[in-house]
């Protein structure tokens, strides 16, 4: 028995990840600039949400769920970061990238302005406006963060008007 529940909890993992595996990729890569970095920290993450499956007890859903563990492991890679502050290397990302068509190359160089500025915001405001991002309801949101719904909406305000003044000054 306990085979196939360990059968049956690596599957529902590998549907989890196929279906939501995409936004924590980007939420990481709100945290992390670093490629290398950042595919650490998505693997930190992956594997803190297969640690904390077993004690979902469906208080809320499982994307919110699995978004909280993904904020609280990021909070902690921040948390390191700050208290062991290291030389920052070249930004690999730029080395990596392959040029593309022109509308591509339009496209990525808006979004890493987006991500840029979405960098430069507090972690608060970051976490409010990636997790309206990911399509989560203010309701979601408030439970995830233990604020209220109408907070959400004053941060989550405040966060974009933030986020348009560092975008306006790009």
């Amino acid at each position: 028995m306990a085979g196939s529940q360990h059968i049956e909890c690596k599957r529902e993992f590998k549907r989890l990840m196929a279906e939501h595996g995409g936004m924590l990729v980007r939420f990481a890569a709100s945290f992390e600039r670093n490629r290398h970095a950042r595919e650490d920290l998505v693997q930190d993450i992956m594997l803190a949400v297969w640690q904390a499956l077993p004690a979902f007890r469906g208080e809320s859903s499982l994307k919110t769920y699995m978004v909280g563990v993904a904020h609280r492991r990021c909070a902690s890679h921040v948390m390191r970061a700050v208290a062991q502050p290291q030389h920052e290397e070249l930004d690999e990302e730029w080395a990596d990238d392959q040029p593309g068509p022109e509308a591509l190359a339009r496209l990525n160089q808006q979004q890493q302005r987006l991500l840029a500025a979405l960098r430069q915001l507090p972690v608060g405001q970051r976490q409010l406006v990636l997790l309206a991002l990911e399509g989560m309801s203010y309701e979601e949101i408030a439970q995830l963060l233990g604020i209220s719904v109408n907070n959400v909406g004053v941060r989550l305000n405040r966060a974009k008007a933030a986020l348009k003044e560092r975008l306006e000054e790009r």
